[in-house]
């Protein structure tokens, strides 16, 4: 029930209108538009989701603001992977979702940071595929033998509520906040196989809180959530990483749910460790949201309307 033309006429802002095989487009945005009807065409043989019409404009926007980029090249002061074309090769893993690969440059530069250093920090706003992207990269490394285990931590910290009134025991109380980890885990390996590595325990998932004493050897560690640890703890998870081993950080600067009063230690370690060598930094923006398209509109609006976004976001390039 043209479904599919609704979503792209809502992410172009244009008009479409359909009669039997005839298209009618109108908007500034028409040739896009026009284009992306033109790829699925050659693929309409099989059915078209509203999924693959989602990821089809994330990458149409991509290519787009690179375009943009390479015309004014002023406007790419804080990064130049747009510029970069190696930045452009999606690299492929080894896991369950045949499809998987890189939507956008900062993406792929990202996958690319994690597979060549030990310690990548991944930072940017909701539904940029930080937390999906680094599980898939542990599954990988598992499905090559390069690693011996999966250790996926996070901070159990309230975002507004509070945990001691939750019901059942601290496990059942940490759970919910490890919810990501485990989806991302079911889809990439599935249900069956993800239990049988958690009684193994080839796959460790633990609140940060459970990592201090601890030396990780030949494991992939993910720490989710990182912009609600303390300097502190970040000092202490990343002191934890053994030989052999891989870490990966995640967070979303603009989501901090610490009091006022605490510092966060992802702002902490991007500003220190920003020359480190061996460490990689990918910053994310609203462009690499893959997810649905008002996402990104969502995230642009917020750090319209609150200056301090922008700041963090600022000061976590620098």
């Amino acid at each position: 029930m043209d479904e599919n033309l609704r979503q792209i006429s809502a992410a172009l802002d244009v008009t479409i209108f359909r009669r039997g095989e005839k298209f009618v487009i109108s908007g500034n945005n028409s040739p896009r538009a026009v284009e992306i009807l033109e790829n699925f065409y050659q693929i309409a043989d099989n059915p078209i989701s509203v999924e693959d019409v989602q990821l089809a404009l994330v990458e149409q926007r991509a290519v787009e603001q690179e375009e943009t980029a390479k015309k004014t090249p002023s406007a790419a002061g804080d990064t130049d992977v747009e510029s970069d074309e190696a930045s452009q090769v999606a690299p492929v893993l080894k896991t369950r979702r045949s499809d998987l690969r890189g939507r956008t440059p900062h993406q792929n530069q990202y996958l690319k940071a994690i597979l060549e250093h030990d310690v990548t920090f991944g930072i940017g706003p909701a539904g940029t595929g930080k937390t999906y992207l680094a599980v898939a990269c542990a599954v990988d490394a598992l499905e090559r033998d390069a690693i011996k285990r999966i250790v996926l931590t996070r901070p159990a910290v309230e975002a507004g509520e509070r945990l001691g009134f939750l019901p059942g025991d601290l496990t059942q109380k940490v759970d919910p906040y490890l919810r990501p980890l485990y989806d991302a885990l079911y889809d990439l390996l599935g249900f069956d196989r993800t239990q049988k590595m958690f009684e193994k325990q080839v796959i460790e998932i633990a609140p940060l809180a459970y990592m201090r004493g601890r030396t990780l050897n030949h494991a992939f560690i993910i720490l989710d959530e990182a912009q609600n640890t303390t300097p502190e703890q970040m000092k202490m998870f990343l002191t934890r990483i053994g030989f052999g081993s891989k870490a990966v950080v995640t967070g979303d600067v603009t989501q901090i749910d610490l009091q006022r009063t605490q510092k966060s230690g992802l702002v902490d370690a991007a500003h220190i460790l920003r020359n480190v060598r061996g460490i990689a930094f990918t910053q994310f923006t609203s462009a690499d949201v893959v997810r649905h398209p008002l996402v990104a509109r969502i995230v642009d609006a917020y750090d319209a309307a609150t200056p301090k976004s922008a700041t963090l976001r600022n000061v976590a390039k620098k």
